[in-house]
């Protein structure tokens, strides 16, 4: 594979984390994991793959909803060991639960408060 790959710090599982940024807005729509083998594959066809604990498997985001990520750029941060992703995201929802991002949860007065519409009803998303 690439020597660029040689680059990134992985930690001891062969993960680095990867954020999914929005290349118009710059909304962080999600946070995931990559192995060596999904960065590389995200670079090859320019959309998102990620590595999914959970599952102990390669993830190609949008292969089950049809909400893939088209991925502009490939940052990495100054200690090499954390990535951005910059997309754009097809059908605008990026998150499970039908919201735009993961991150619909904002802190107020000591509670956790959803401030993010459900853009579609992950019933109708998932098949499964």
């Amino acid at each position: 594979m690439a020597a660029w790959l040689d680059e990134i710090k992985w930690d001891d599982k062969g993960l680095v984390p990867v954020i999914a940024q929005d290349r118009v807005s710059g909304r962080v729509l999600m946070f995931a994991f990559a192995n060596r083998e999904a960065v590389a594959l995200t670079a090859e066809h320019g959309t998102a793959h990620y590595y999914t604990r959970s599952r102990g498997r390669l993830w190609h985001k949008g292969e089950e909803s049809g909400h893939f990520q088209r991925v502009s750029e490939i940052r990495l941060d100054c200690d090499g060991d954390v990535l951005i992703y910059q997309i754009d995201q097809e059908g605008g929802i990026a998150c499970h639960t039908g919201r735009q991002s993961c991150f619909f949860r904002v802190l107020k007065e000591g509670e956790w408060q959803v401030v993010d519409p459900v853009l579609k009803d992950p019933a109708t998303i998932y098949k499964h």
